[in-house]
């Protein structure tokens, strides 16, 4: 004989049917809700710690280039695309599925309780943890009838059956806590379909320059499955001039108090509907859909390149790229058409710095460092190559870097020709190639163009959640019952309960108010109060007339047969 369990070949536990239904009920539990709503939080920092192609590619770029040893890592871990990446959108979609489970039972359950009568008197009014009784002379009919029309004026849900009036209220808590679950969805489902139908490009623009919102004159374009470049808002930008303010005295000296992009702008091709408009940080400006941001700043030297013969080969402003907080930029210029030199095809490129406010003499171990973002004492530093730039092979290169491979760098004197340059200042190239001339400079800025048609469905779900949860929060469900009986040796009963369903004072005081209004119908006669005959436990009468009491130690409330919410156990109230 054993007590050992009888091995068995046959299939054992919950089953496939059963592990589903044990996955379901996890899934739409408030446990795991909580656990998706935390990670969602937890998933979206990558997007605002580390730059995201959707929003500046450049930025992408750029931080890659400085952190190359992890950079492959996070491009195959997707947090350079975190919102579009499949592991974010697995968490969002499964919390989609978990609010829908708890939504749809709930909702139907809510539909079953409005449309019931509230639950009926329990035989022991006395157990309940809030209690009144007192004698009256009056009818008992007629002091049910009363309690009834007081109810209702209270706009309490009132049901006068059985000798005794039901009532409750609060359902505004539930209606509350269903919003709050709905405007979850509806705040996923903004983000669902932003992602699905928004697209964002990028445009730098020095001041003077304007260009219409195609395909072609955007410097990136980021789609989506239901938005593509054909689809793009039709209209034209131009930037007059950009205003840059920044703090000259104290512990913040150098801080940014101004950033403002001044602007015209048309939708559309008619260009007689020309407005005027302003773009500041985090005020972006609205164009037939898509909204304008001002996301960067910079300044853009103006220099005038002449080859051997004196002729002009390179006119124009080119961006130089912040590097810093003084706004150190660095950049690069490429002459393709320099022409000829000895002969032979030539073309050159110029690398280096522009410093806003320089110092008198760089640092050896820093080199040029602009020492404050405002243009105070503006300089360009300059190194030459000549050669071949790769332009004309026909692959793509990035216009803030110089591929130096095919390129010489010019010498002087037998050092690296480098010169520094204040506006109006000129350098006369070495080994005759001419020169170069730093004409003055202008300010740039670059705008991210978004058209993310979500939002506004992801805004209404966010502040509906915030009223449903208020709701849900603050409004008070109970219940109130009244039942008048009269009584064998003449007069009438009145008993006056209430049940809160969740902690609350108010309860007391409606009762109390109640049973004060209602004097005026059942005035409380001078005689002792007898004992209920329902009574077999709980606290004894009241000690006078109308007086309400909550017993010290009340045994556990009798609910209702029909309670108006049943349990649930993966309720997410």
């Amino acid at each position: 004989m054993t007590t050992a369990p009888v091995e068995s070949d046959g299939p054992t536990g919950i089953g496939a049917f059963g592990w589903l239904r044990w996955t379901w009920r996890q899934l739409t539990s408030m446990r795991v809700a909580l656990i998706l709503l935390f990670l969602l939080s937890l998933a979206a920092i990558p997007g605002s710690l580390i730059p995201q192609n959707g929003q500046n590619e450049f930025k992408v770029e750029t931080w890659k280039t400085q952190h190359t040893a992890v950079a492959p890592i996070y491009q195959k871990l997707q947090l350079f695309d975190v919102y579009s990446s499949v592991w974010f959108s697995a968490i969002y979609i499964l919390l989609f599925v978990s609010l829908a489970g708890c939504i749809v039972p709930r909702t139907w359950q809510f539909v079953g309780v409005l449309r019931a009568q509230p639950p009926a008197a329990p035989r022991n009014l006395t157990r309940m943890p809030v209690y009144a009784a007192w004698r009256t002379e009056a009818d008992a009919a007629a002091v049910n009838a009363a309690a009834h029309r007081l109810l209702r004026r209270r706009r309490f849900r009132a049901d006068l059956a059985g000798g005794a009036v039901a009532a409750e209220k609060g359902y505004l808590r539930e209606v509350g806590n269903l919003v709050f679950h709905l405007s979850l969805f509806a705040l996923l489902g903004g983000f669902a379909w932003a992602s699905l139908a928004s697209g964002t490009g990028g445009k730098l623009m020095v001041a003077g320059e304007g260009y219409s919102n195609t395909i072609t004159q955007l410097d990136d374009f980021t789609g989506s499955r239901f938005y593509g470049s054909q689809d793009l808002d039709p209209f034209y930008l131009k930037l007059n001039d950009f205003t840059s303010r920044f703090q000259t005295k104290g512990d913040q000296i150098g801080a940014a108090r101004q950033f403002t992009a001044n602007v015209e702008y048309y939708a559309g091709s008619d260009a007689s509907k020309l407005k005027q408009g302003s773009i500041e940080v985090n005020h972006p400006l609205e164009i037939d859909g898509s909204k304008v941001y001002l996301i960067g700043h910079g300044y853009a030297p103006v220099v005038t390149v002449r080859n051997a013969k004196g002729d002009v080969v390179y006119t124009g402003a080119t961006p130089f790229l912040p590097q810093d907080g003084n706004l150190t930029s660095t950049g690069v210029i490429k002459v393709s058409d320099y022409g000829e030199k000895d002969g032979k095809k030539t073309q050159m490129g110029f690398s280096g710095f522009f410093l806003p406010t320089a110092p008198v003499a760089f640092d050896a171990n820093t080199g040029p460092r602009s020492l404050f973002p405002g243009d105070a004492d503006p300089a360009l530093v300059l190194n030459a190559f000549a050669g071949d730039l790769g332009t004309d092979s026909g692959l793509p290169q990035n216009v803030y870097q110089l591929n130096t491979k095919n390129l010489t760098q010019l010498q002087q004197d037998g050092k690296i020709a480098k010169v520094r340059l204040k506006p109006g200042q000129a350098w006369e190239l070495p080994d005759g190639y001419g020169s170069v001339t730093f004409e003055g400079y202008k300010q740039w800025a670059s705008f991210n163009i978004s058209h993310r048609p979500g939002n506004a469905i992801a805004l209404a779900g966010g502040v509906l959640a915030i009223l449903g949860l208020i709701g849900s929060l603050f409004v008070q469900r109970r219940r109130i019952w009244v039942r008048a009986v009269a009584l064998p040796g003449g007069g009438t009963l009145v008993e006056l309960a209430g049940l809160g369903r969740s902690e609350s004072a108010k309860i007391a005081e409606e009762l109390a108010e109640l049973a004060v209004d209602l004097q005026d119908d059942a005035p409380a006669s001078d005689e002792p109060e007898p004992e209920s005959e329902s009574e077999t436990t709980g606290p004894d009468a009241a000690d006078e007339a109308g007086a309400a009491s909550a017993p010290e130690d009340p045994e556990e409330p009798e609910e209702p047969e029909d309670p108006a919410v049943p349990a649930d156990q993966n309720s997410k109230e």
